[in-house]
Protein backbone atom coordinates (compact mmCIF):
# COMPACT_ATOMS: atom_id res chain seq x y z
CA UNK A 1 0.00 0.00 0.00
CA UNK A 2 1.42 3.27 -0.94
CA UNK A 3 2.67 5.87 1.99
CA UNK A 4 -0.01 8.48 2.48
CA UNK A 5 0.81 11.89 1.90
CA UNK A 6 2.09 14.19 4.71
CA UNK A 7 -0.41 16.45 6.89
CA UNK A 8 -0.59 18.89 9.54
CA UNK A 9 -1.97 18.65 12.48
CA UNK A 10 -2.78 21.83 14.84
CA UNK A 11 -3.58 20.91 18.63
CA UNK A 12 -5.02 24.47 20.58
CA UNK A 13 -5.85 24.65 23.96
CA UNK A 14 -6.26 27.41 26.37
CA UNK A 15 -4.96 25.23 29.52
CA UNK A 16 -2.64 22.43 29.67
CA UNK A 17 -3.74 20.27 26.09
CA UNK A 18 -4.69 16.84 27.71
CA UNK A 19 -7.76 16.53 26.33
CA UNK A 20 -7.02 17.91 22.98
CA UNK A 21 -4.84 15.59 22.57
CA UNK A 22 -6.05 12.67 23.97
CA UNK A 23 -8.40 12.83 21.59
CA UNK A 24 -6.45 13.55 19.02
CA UNK A 25 -4.10 10.10 19.51
CA UNK A 26 -7.11 8.02 19.98
CA UNK A 27 -7.88 8.79 16.47
CA UNK A 28 -4.63 9.34 14.50
CA UNK A 29 -4.25 5.95 15.37
CA UNK A 30 -6.45 4.61 12.68
CA UNK A 31 -4.67 6.20 9.94
CA UNK A 32 -1.78 4.22 10.27
CA UNK A 33 -0.50 4.99 6.68
CA UNK A 34 -0.90 8.66 7.17
CA UNK A 35 2.30 10.99 7.90
CA UNK A 36 0.93 13.67 10.10
CA UNK A 37 2.93 16.45 12.18
CA UNK A 38 1.60 17.45 15.11
CA UNK A 39 1.95 21.35 16.44
CA UNK A 40 0.98 21.85 20.13
CA UNK A 41 -0.06 25.17 21.20
CA UNK A 42 -1.47 24.69 25.20
CA UNK A 43 -1.86 27.71 27.58
CA UNK A 44 -3.27 30.03 24.51
CA UNK A 45 -5.34 32.24 26.61
CA UNK A 46 -4.54 35.95 25.54
CA UNK A 47 -4.63 37.83 21.88
CA UNK A 48 -1.37 37.94 21.42
CA UNK A 49 -1.12 34.42 21.99
CA UNK A 50 -3.80 33.13 19.36
CA UNK A 51 -1.88 35.26 17.10
CA UNK A 52 0.84 33.34 17.00
CA UNK A 53 -0.97 30.50 16.91
CA UNK A 54 -2.60 31.89 14.03
CA UNK A 55 1.07 32.27 12.41
CA UNK A 56 2.13 29.12 12.88
CA UNK A 57 -1.18 27.85 11.38
CA UNK A 58 -0.01 30.25 8.20
CA UNK A 59 3.49 28.66 8.13
CA UNK A 60 2.06 25.06 8.14
CA UNK A 61 -1.16 24.89 6.93
CA UNK A 62 -3.91 22.22 8.54
CA UNK A 63 -6.51 20.74 10.03
CA UNK A 64 -6.97 22.89 13.59
CA UNK A 65 -8.54 20.73 16.68
CA UNK A 66 -8.80 23.03 19.88
CA UNK A 67 -10.27 23.48 23.15
CA UNK A 68 -10.71 26.69 23.65
CA UNK A 69 -13.38 28.73 26.13
CA UNK A 70 -12.62 32.41 25.82
CA UNK A 71 -15.45 33.18 22.91
CA UNK A 72 -12.98 35.99 21.54
CA UNK A 73 -10.34 34.10 21.29
CA UNK A 74 -12.16 30.97 19.91
CA UNK A 75 -14.04 33.71 17.12
CA UNK A 76 -10.46 34.63 16.18
CA UNK A 77 -8.73 31.18 15.33
CA UNK A 78 -12.24 30.49 13.81
CA UNK A 79 -11.90 33.48 11.65
CA UNK A 80 -8.50 33.31 11.15
CA UNK A 81 -9.20 29.28 9.93
CA UNK A 82 -11.74 30.41 7.63
CA UNK A 83 -9.61 32.80 5.83
CA UNK A 84 -6.85 30.43 5.43
CA UNK A 85 -9.21 27.74 4.03
CA UNK A 86 -8.55 25.20 6.79
CA UNK A 87 -10.80 22.69 8.58
CA UNK A 88 -11.40 24.03 12.04
CA UNK A 89 -13.30 22.07 14.98
CA UNK A 90 -14.15 22.35 18.59
CA UNK A 91 -13.93 18.77 20.32
CA UNK A 92 -15.80 19.68 23.30
CA UNK A 93 -18.88 21.42 21.50
CA UNK A 94 -20.99 17.92 20.92
CA UNK A 95 -20.61 17.49 24.45
CA UNK A 96 -21.52 20.85 25.96
CA UNK A 97 -24.21 21.44 23.73
CA UNK A 98 -25.99 17.95 24.73
CA UNK A 99 -25.17 18.83 28.67
CA UNK A 100 -26.55 22.47 28.41
CA UNK A 101 -29.41 20.86 26.35
CA UNK A 102 -30.48 18.36 28.56
CA UNK A 103 -29.07 19.92 31.88
CA UNK A 104 -31.21 23.12 30.86
CA UNK A 105 -28.61 24.89 32.37
CA UNK A 106 -26.04 27.13 29.94
CA UNK A 107 -22.10 26.08 30.66
CA UNK A 108 -19.37 28.31 32.85
CA UNK A 109 -16.33 29.58 31.18
CA UNK A 110 -13.95 28.50 33.70
CA UNK A 111 -10.06 28.17 32.11
CA UNK A 112 -8.37 24.82 33.34
CA UNK A 113 -11.84 24.05 35.92
CA UNK A 114 -10.95 20.36 35.80
CA UNK A 115 -7.55 21.28 37.01
CA UNK A 116 -7.87 22.76 40.31
CA UNK A 117 -6.16 22.18 43.53
CA UNK A 118 -9.26 20.88 45.31
CA UNK A 119 -10.01 17.68 47.65
CA UNK A 120 -9.97 15.49 44.30
CA UNK A 121 -6.95 16.95 43.49
CA UNK A 122 -4.97 16.35 46.85
CA UNK A 123 -6.62 13.29 47.04
CA UNK A 124 -4.46 11.99 43.72
CA UNK A 125 -1.49 13.28 45.05
CA UNK A 126 -2.07 11.32 48.03
CA UNK A 127 -2.30 8.11 46.23
CA UNK A 128 0.64 8.34 43.96
CA UNK A 129 2.58 8.81 47.46
CA UNK A 130 1.49 6.04 48.55
CA UNK A 131 1.81 4.22 45.24
CA UNK A 132 5.51 5.28 45.75
CA UNK A 133 6.19 3.74 48.80
CA UNK A 134 4.40 0.61 48.50
CA UNK A 135 5.71 -0.73 45.22
CA UNK A 136 7.78 -3.39 44.70
CA UNK A 137 6.41 -5.15 48.11
CA UNK A 138 7.75 -1.70 49.74
CA UNK A 139 5.73 -1.14 53.58
CA UNK A 140 4.21 -4.21 53.74
CA UNK A 141 2.69 -3.22 57.23
CA UNK A 142 0.34 -0.49 55.69
CA UNK A 143 -0.18 -2.53 52.98
CA UNK A 144 -3.47 -3.34 54.25
CA UNK A 145 -4.97 0.25 53.82
CA UNK A 146 -4.73 -0.43 50.01
CA UNK A 147 -7.75 -0.08 47.63
CA UNK A 148 -6.01 -2.26 45.39
CA UNK A 149 -3.36 -4.91 45.39
CA UNK A 150 -1.59 -5.88 42.78
CA UNK A 151 0.45 -9.56 42.38
CA UNK A 152 2.71 -10.86 39.88
CA UNK A 153 5.91 -12.15 38.64
CA UNK A 154 8.42 -9.31 37.61
CA UNK A 155 7.73 -7.62 34.61
CA UNK A 156 3.88 -7.38 34.68
CA UNK A 157 3.58 -4.18 34.75
CA UNK A 158 2.86 -4.05 37.96
CA UNK A 159 4.58 -0.72 39.10
CA UNK A 160 2.89 1.93 35.45
CA UNK A 161 -0.34 0.16 36.27
CA UNK A 162 -0.25 1.66 39.99
CA UNK A 163 0.88 4.52 39.12
CA UNK A 164 -2.12 5.26 36.48
CA UNK A 165 -4.45 3.98 39.51
CA UNK A 166 -3.10 6.49 41.71
CA UNK A 167 -3.77 9.19 38.81
CA UNK A 168 -6.79 8.04 38.99
CA UNK A 169 -7.09 8.57 42.61
CA UNK A 170 -6.82 4.54 43.94
CA UNK A 171 -4.35 3.53 46.75
CA UNK A 172 -2.74 0.90 44.83
CA UNK A 173 0.26 -0.81 46.24
CA UNK A 174 2.09 -4.46 44.22
CA UNK A 175 3.98 -7.60 45.25
CA UNK A 176 6.63 -8.93 42.78
CA UNK A 177 6.44 -12.54 42.76
CA UNK A 178 9.83 -14.33 42.95
CA UNK A 179 11.11 -18.19 43.33
CA UNK A 180 10.71 -18.98 47.01
CA UNK A 181 8.73 -16.18 48.07
CA UNK A 182 6.23 -16.45 50.15
CA UNK A 183 3.28 -13.73 50.84
CA UNK A 184 2.64 -12.91 54.96
CA UNK A 185 -0.67 -14.09 56.00
CA UNK A 186 -1.34 -10.64 57.40
CA UNK A 187 -1.22 -9.40 54.15
CA UNK A 188 -3.53 -12.44 52.44
CA UNK A 189 -6.25 -11.65 55.68
CA UNK A 190 -6.47 -7.90 54.65
CA UNK A 191 -9.87 -7.78 53.83
CA UNK A 192 -9.90 -4.06 52.69
CA UNK A 193 -8.07 -4.38 49.53
CA UNK A 194 -8.88 -5.89 45.88
CA UNK A 195 -6.42 -7.88 45.06
CA UNK A 196 -5.38 -8.62 41.37
CA UNK A 197 -3.38 -10.97 39.88
CA UNK A 198 -1.33 -10.14 36.86
CA UNK A 199 -0.02 -12.22 34.03
CA UNK A 200 1.69 -12.20 31.01
CA UNK A 201 2.29 -15.06 28.36
CA UNK A 202 5.63 -16.99 29.12
CA UNK A 203 7.52 -16.23 25.87
CA UNK A 204 6.36 -12.63 25.61
CA UNK A 205 7.68 -12.31 29.36
CA UNK A 206 10.85 -14.37 28.23
CA UNK A 207 11.08 -11.73 25.18
CA UNK A 208 10.46 -8.46 27.63
CA UNK A 209 12.90 -9.96 30.88
CA UNK A 210 16.03 -10.82 27.95
CA UNK A 211 15.78 -7.09 26.74
CA UNK A 212 15.45 -5.72 29.71
CA UNK A 213 18.43 -7.12 31.12
CA UNK A 214 20.40 -6.32 27.37
CA UNK A 215 19.18 -2.66 28.02
CA UNK A 216 20.17 -2.47 31.58
CA UNK A 217 23.15 -4.33 31.34
CA UNK A 218 22.07 -6.34 33.92
CA UNK A 219 23.77 -9.47 35.63
CA UNK A 220 21.17 -11.60 36.31
CA UNK A 221 20.94 -15.47 36.66
CA UNK A 222 20.26 -16.73 33.38
CA UNK A 223 16.87 -18.38 34.99
CA UNK A 224 15.33 -14.87 35.14
CA UNK A 225 14.58 -14.71 31.30
CA UNK A 226 15.35 -18.23 30.43
CA UNK A 227 11.66 -19.64 29.02
CA UNK A 228 10.96 -22.49 31.25
CA UNK A 229 12.04 -21.10 34.36
CA UNK A 230 9.36 -18.34 33.20
CA UNK A 231 6.89 -21.04 32.58
CA UNK A 232 7.03 -22.19 35.80
CA UNK A 233 6.60 -19.00 37.52
CA UNK A 234 4.00 -18.03 35.83
CA UNK A 235 2.02 -21.38 36.89
CA UNK A 236 2.81 -20.92 39.79
CA UNK A 237 1.24 -17.61 40.29
CA UNK A 238 -1.27 -19.12 38.58
CA UNK A 239 -1.51 -21.35 41.05
CA UNK A 240 -1.71 -18.77 43.74
CA UNK A 241 -4.12 -16.53 42.14
CA UNK A 242 -6.45 -19.64 41.87
CA UNK A 243 -5.67 -20.68 45.73
CA UNK A 244 -7.28 -17.35 47.00
CA UNK A 245 -9.62 -16.80 44.36
CA UNK A 246 -8.33 -13.43 43.14
CA UNK A 247 -9.23 -12.12 39.65
CA UNK A 248 -6.70 -12.55 36.75
CA UNK A 249 -5.89 -10.03 34.39
CA UNK A 250 -3.30 -11.17 31.30
CA UNK A 251 -1.44 -8.42 30.07
CA UNK A 252 0.25 -10.01 27.37
CA UNK A 253 -1.69 -7.93 24.68
CA UNK A 254 -3.28 -5.01 27.25
CA UNK A 255 -1.79 -1.83 27.57
CA UNK A 256 -1.69 -0.10 30.78
CA UNK A 257 -4.67 2.14 30.32
CA UNK A 258 -6.81 -0.86 29.13
CA UNK A 259 -5.34 -2.89 32.24
CA UNK A 260 -6.38 -0.22 34.67
CA UNK A 261 -9.95 -0.03 33.28
CA UNK A 262 -10.40 -3.44 33.89
CA UNK A 263 -9.06 -3.34 37.40
CA UNK A 264 -11.80 -0.38 38.33
CA UNK A 265 -14.12 -2.52 36.74
CA UNK A 266 -13.64 -5.19 39.19
CA UNK A 267 -12.90 -2.78 42.12
CA UNK A 268 -16.44 -0.85 41.87
CA UNK A 269 -17.70 -4.87 42.05
CA UNK A 270 -15.58 -5.57 44.85
CA UNK A 271 -16.92 -2.46 46.65
CA UNK A 272 -20.69 -3.04 45.87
Amino acid sequence: MAKASAYNLHLVSDSSGETVNSIARACLVQYKETEVTEHFWSLVRTKGQIKRVVEGIKSDPGIVVFTLLDSRIRAYLEGACQNLGVPCVSVLDPVMQALQSYLKIKAGSEIGRQHMLDDEYFNRIDAMQYALQHDDGQALSTLKDADIILVGVSRTSKTPTCMYLANRGFRAGNIPLVPGFRLSDEVVAASRPLFVGLTREPKSLSDIRQNRLRIMKEDRSLEYADIDSVRLEVASSRRLFEKHSWPVIDVTRKSIEETAASIIQLFNEHRS
